[in-house]
């Protein structure tokens, strides 16, 4: 009798009719919310950082493919085009060019084609990039530009610290919350994106509306970002609670950095995230406590793409205590009866 061999393919492994590309042009959709918004705060500059990392990224991975792997050429599956989105929205909008390019590198180089491609990466590719110009240029990766009201426009003319810089240096120079408080924005600006960071995470609003749509779609499900959004909403709660003139109030966390960015458009992530549901809310459990604990005691004040990348490290470990049941046990199990 003829048999049909059995193919397993690399992650992700996805049990719907949809493709790998159509996948990644979901995320592409709902991150245009949060595209539009830092075009509106930080104008021109935001494209060009957002378009220079998606052609470099995509010219990295053609060329590496192409004359350095000799493999298929797989830019058509939009993998690239995410990374070079999600690795600019990590970055400041006043950053070099040529940074922007070295951070494409780094992302499709060392964290994407090196490991084997999508599918075989351990570490995700965009927060790769971040870290790496963290790493290599701390001064530039933290001079960031911040919204200036102008009549009834936003122009990045200055820069300054984020909400959590500000935070940090604020109570290292001995300052309280409500004294820091007054050089922050307030919430509202913080959920609309009238504030300074990286391209990407300033609008709450947006990011949520991109994170209810890939939701909506079913090509996340809620158990990793609101796992983590919530992990730190009860731990800064916790601090908060305790001595609210020392530490900042859930909110300001949690709309405030890439918390939002990370939770669901980052960490989410189908290749480098567990399997289970059980898994993934341990992973993002995990997440959310390092993220805290980065920020609050660290020396950066943020801390959710370390913390991403950290988890990223215990997905096999996690997926290995946490796999699915196999197929067939509980059949073996009646019969051993």
């Amino acid at each position: 009798m003829d048999t049909q061999p059995i193919i397993v393919s690399a992650s992700p492994h996805v049990h719907s009719d949809r493709t790998s590309k159509r996948i990644m042009y979901d995320v592409l959709f709902a991150l245009v919310p949060a595209f539009l918004v830092s075009l509106y705060v930080f104008g021109i500059s935001a494209f060009i950082v957002t378009a220079v990392a998606i052609v470099s990224c995509l010219v990295f991975e053609y060329v590496i493919q192409k004359y350095l792997l000799k493999t298929n050429i797989t830019i058509g599956d939009g993998s690239a085009l995410i990374t070079g989105i999600l690795l600019a929205f990590n970055l400041p909008s006043n950053l070099p060019i040529w940074m922007v390019i070295v951070g494409s590198l780094a992302a499709i180089g060392i964290a994407k084609l090196s490991f084997g491609g999508l599918g075989y990466n351990i570490f995700n590719p965009a927060l790769v990039g971040r870290v790496f110009l963290l790493i290599s240029f701390p001064v530039q990766m933290t001079l960031w530009p911040t919204a200036i009201e102008n009549n009834t426009s936003f122009v990045d003319a200055i820069t300054g610290a984020t909400s959590l810089g500000a935070i940090k240096e604020g109570l290292m120079a001995g300052e309280t919350m409500t004294e820091i408080g007054t050089r922050i924005p307030s919430t509202m600006n913080m959920l609309f994106g009238f504030t300074g960071g990286s391209l990407g995470e300033i609008s709450g609003l947006a990011l949520l509306l991109g994170g209810i749509y890939l939701l909506a779609r079913k090509v996340i499900t809620w158990h990793i970002p609101i796992t983590v959004l919530v992990t730190m909403g009860i731990m800064t709660g916790i601090f908060w609670v305790i001595d609210p003139e020392q530490y900042a109030n859930p909110m300001i966390h949690i709309l405030s950095g890439g918390a939002i960015l990370g939770a669901f458009y980052m960490a989410t992530d189908l290749v480098t995230s567990p399997m289970t549901k059980k898994g993934m809310v341990i992973f993002a459990i995990g997440i959310g406590v390092i993220t805290v604990v980065i920020r609050l005691f660290g020396a950066y004040p943020e801390g959710i793409s370390f913390a991403i990348l950290i988890m990223n490290a215990f997905v096999p470990l996690i997926d290995k205590y946490f796999k699915p049941r196999r197929f067939g046990t509980k059949i073996k199990a009646k019969i051993l009866q």
